[in-house]
């Protein structure tokens, strides 16, 4: 499909989110940092921030044991029908798990280097990476990465050690548009090739034909991998809110269209919207996250959307960590 391309950003989770966005970093403004590294970290901060004062701060899934209460200590986690039993308070101490594996694969065909706001779909894709990867490091959790256009253009396995966060941030930073998109081959090769059940992430606009797409995400989803689909879009391709006749050029066939946006806008926004239906049909079907993101939309508001994913499936997959005992607050 030819870029650009519809509809109302959305994002297909009912989960809460934070409602005010004043003290969000906007894209615009953020994606003026150049290096990769300080975008991810200042996101990142920001989140964070902005956890202490969400629905989100303190939550937790499960807990191993107990301890004996001591000043200090967070009294939300207190024990209140053991201390009826014992006269004495308990804090839950919870399980602490640092083996969530991630994959972020990373859609960088050339329909991702299109762009009207300063920046494209890319830079965009790659911040996202860039800023879950760090927030996972955070974590010790290990992150790996696989970027692609028609192929595969470079993989990082899964790792938590010393500077494999900013390895990956390098190969992101190196990372440039390629040719057409063809998402069936790095599927098929984590699906194939990961063993152990892990988190993948899958950073696309997903402008290319979807008949593959149902197989692909079925074998992930069969090898017990929950599957996230970012699906991030220029506002324009959105919208198709171009105001005068143009020639547009088809970034991924090399093709020059004139194009009468009045005229064409209809049948582009109903093509648009039938792609995303399916879509979203195959996500629902198999189970599988999917958030439609316009690249104007801060992102601190993806760590908001996977932190919600996780609290909705009811796992301890994505959480924050207590610096006092390295568990779960």
């Amino acid at each position: 499909m030819s870029s650009p391309v519809s509809e109302s950003s959305t994002t297909i989770s009912s989960a809460s989110r934070p409602t005010g966005t004043a003290s969000l970093i906007d894209p615009g403004s953020l994606m003026r940092i150049k290096n990769l590294e300080l975008r991810a970290r200042a996101i990142v901060e920001g989140f964070l921030t902005g956890l202490h004062r969400s629905p989100y701060h303190g939550f937790s899934v499960e807990f191993t044991e107990y301890r004996q209460y001591s000043p200090g200590d967070d009294t939300r986690f207190l024990d209140w029908k053991l201390y009826g039993r014992s006269d004495r308070y308990f804090i839950k101490c919870f399980e602490d798990e640092t083996n969530l594996r991630c994959y972020l694969l990373v859609d960088l065909s050339r329909s991702m280097s299109f762009g009207t706001l300063g920046y494209s779909k890319a830079d965009y894709a790659k911040t996202a990476a860039a800023t879950v990867a760090h927030f996972l490091s955070l974590q010790r959790d290990a992150v790996g990465l696989m970027t692609f256009d028609e192929s595969i253009t470079d993989r990082i396995p899964a790792r938590f050690r010393p500077g494999h966060v900013h390895q990956i941030m390098m190969s992101l930073e190196r990372a440039e548009p390629g040719s057409a998109t063809d998402i069936e081959k790095p599927l098929e090769q984590i699906a194939s090739t990961v063993v152990k059940r892990g988190l993948v992430i899958l950073i696309s606009d997903l402008l290319t034909p979807i008949g593959s797409l149902n197989k692909q995400l079925g074998f992930l989803r069969a090898r017990g991998h929950e599957v996230v689909i970012l699906r991030v879009l220029d506002p324009r391709e959105l919208d198709f809110r171009f105001d005068q006749p143009a020639m547009f050029h088809d970034v991924e066939t090399g093709r020059n269209l004139f194009i009468d946006p009045d005229q064409a806008r209809q049948k582009y926004l109903e093509q648009f919207r039938e792609h995303s239906q399916a879509i979203q049909t195959i996500c629902q079907n198999l189970g599988v996250e999917l958030h439609q993101v316009a690249i104007d939309r801060p992102l601190e508001l993806i760590l908001f959307d996977l932190l919600a994913d996780r609290l909705k499936r009811g796992r301890s997959t994505v959480r924050q960590r207590s610096p006092r005992s390295g568990g779960r607050s």
